[in-house]
């Protein structure tokens, strides 16, 4: 989504309020201040400014020096600070289990790629399907959670949960509709980090509803933010529980509604991404 952010004009750039500042030299000359001066001059306090800036210059290098003249002692201290939210640089895995990406680095940037891309699989329309679920948790938990998160996500997708979005037994949609529930990772952080260990927080668009000229559950959109805690096992990142919450939450857009048939084809047509930090 984009912000469909308008500007007036009253008084900012271009605006019929715009401020302009006079000049404080010479008599007459245009609505700027007095009369061009001669190239002479203009050279004469072009060389009087340089000089002010190198010495302004030279006395700030002087006083971030320190009082004693040496440089500092941490090592960090002038070094460039990558934003937070920059991309790695690092490439996607190019493996998969049950057609979900797998074989994470063993660092912080693996985990971040793990809980981004187990997010979208948790968010994906396959969890709404009791074989595909159960493929799904097999995959990405942790052996020692397998049992425990497979029980739980299987009495959160009841037959009668299904039944009440419009769906069947199976998690599919009623002919002429699309049944549309997609995760998008917008960006991911480590809130805690050992070698054996990681919790992760993705922040998530999400897209849910049914796409059919008869849906009473049209498709919505919706942000919110996993938490997975994640294990170092079976050489990989594994989940042993996961958690959501609401937000944060941009304003929305001004994009004009699409129709039932555009987001069915958009969703068939349009696959999803492998993620890395």
């Amino acid at each position: 989504m984009s912000l469909g952010d308008e500007h007036e004009a009253t008084g900012g750039y271009g605006g019929t309020g715009q401020t302009r500042t006079r000049l404080p030299e010479g008599d007459g000359g245009g609505p700027y201040g007095g009369a061009r001066r001669t190239g002479r001059s203009s050279s004469r306090s072009l060389v009087t400014v340089v000089g002010v800036v190198v010495l302004l210059i030279a006395a700030i290098a002087f006083a971030n020096r320190g009082g004693d003249g040496s440089a500092t002692d941490d090592p960090e201290a002038d070094s460039p600070k990558a934003a937070a939210t920059a991309p790695s640089g690092e490439k996607p895995v190019d493996t998969k289990t049950a057609g979900i990406p797998s074989g994470f680095a063993h660092d912080r940037q693996g985990a971040e790629s793990a809980a981004a891309n187990y997010a979208m699989a948790l968010g994906s329309d396959g969890m709404f399907n009791t074989a595909r679920r159960h493929e799904i948790v097999q995959a990405i938990a942790a052996p020692a959670a397998r049992d425990g998160l497979q029980a739980g996500f299987d009495a959160d997708y009841t037959a009668e949960f299904l039944d009440s979005i419009g769906l069947t037994k199976d998690g599919r949609a009623p002919t002429g509709s699309t049944f549309v529930n997609r995760t998008l990772p917008a960006g991911s952080k480590v809130t805690a980090y050992t070698d054996s260990a990681a919790t992760v927080e993705v922040w998530c668009l999400g897209l849910f509803g049914l796409a059919g000229e008869k849906s009473t559950n049209p498709v919505t959109s919706s942000w919110f933010t996993v938490t997975l805690k994640l294990a170092w096992s079976e050489d990989d990142w594994k989940v042993l529980e996961t958690s959501q919450k609401t937000g944060p939450t941009p304003v929305g857009g001004d994009n004009p509604v699409s129709g039932a048939d555009e987001i069915s084809k958009a969703i068939q047509e349009y696959g999803g991404f492998t993620y890395a930090r």
